[in-house]
């Protein structure tokens, strides 16, 4: 599968979240690849922003239910995940590799902060709903829908790939900007037969847009 990283245990306070996120808690791995190639990798050219957006108004707490990626051919219900007493993070069930899990302890995709959304890689039986994740490109359109019936709109505004070991904690769980923005995180880089695991993560970073 993969989105073995490092999370935060801050429940809603974005502020929690900037101090709990140096923590650095692990959370599971499960690479289950049954796709020799391996998934796409992110390019060079997808490594960084270097771009301005005009503020959006940020959105009141509400939990998200779908999640549509235009450009991989992303359309995923959302879960909510969180995590256990042992610090290891949720992911969703593998026997539904087409669902993606909203990181609940913290904010909603819309609220100020970042919205972290996590998903399988693949499994044993092929691409899961994040394999295509590293081909995102800047500009690329995310949308999310929440419970409240708005629409969460993001663009991204880069994709790099970490060693699971420097997992960047305080860009994906931290507090980011005064607006709203979002991370999408799962495996990437080398597979690892005897490990069952990938050697990164893949980390998409967007920000709302109107």
């Amino acid at each position: 599968m993969g989105v073995a990283t490092r999370f935060t245990r801050a429940r809603a306070a974005v502020a929690a979240l900037a101090v709990a996120g140096t923590a650095g808690l692990t959370l599971i791995t499960v690479g289950l690849t049954a796709t020799p190639a391996g998934p796409p990798q992110p390019g060079a050219d997808a490594t960084g922003d270097g771009r301005s957006r005009s503020p959006v108004p940020v959105l009141t707490r509400s939990e998200p239910v779908r999640l549509e990626i235009p450009a991989i051919g992303v359309h995923a219900d959302l879960v909510a995940v969180a995590g256990d007493p042992n610090g290891t993070l949720e992911v969703p069930p593998l026997d539904r590799p087409t669902v993606a899990g909203w990181y609940r302890p913290g904010v909603s995709p819309g609220e100020a902060g970042n919205a972290v959304v996590v998903g399988h890689v693949d499994t044993r039986d092929g691409p899961a709903v994040f394999f295509d994740l590293g081909r995102l490109r800047p500009g690329d359109t995310i949308r999310i829908t929440r419970a409240d019936g708005r629409v969460a709109t993001f663009a991204v505004d880069g994709v790099a790939a970490y060693p699971k070991k420097n997992f960047p904690t305080a860009l994906v769980y931290g507090p980011g900007g005064p607006g709203a923005a979002l991370r999408l995180v799962t495996c990437g880089g080398r597979f690892d037969a005897r490990a069952r695991d990938y050697s990164d993560n893949v980390v998409v970073r967007a920000t709302a847009v109107a």
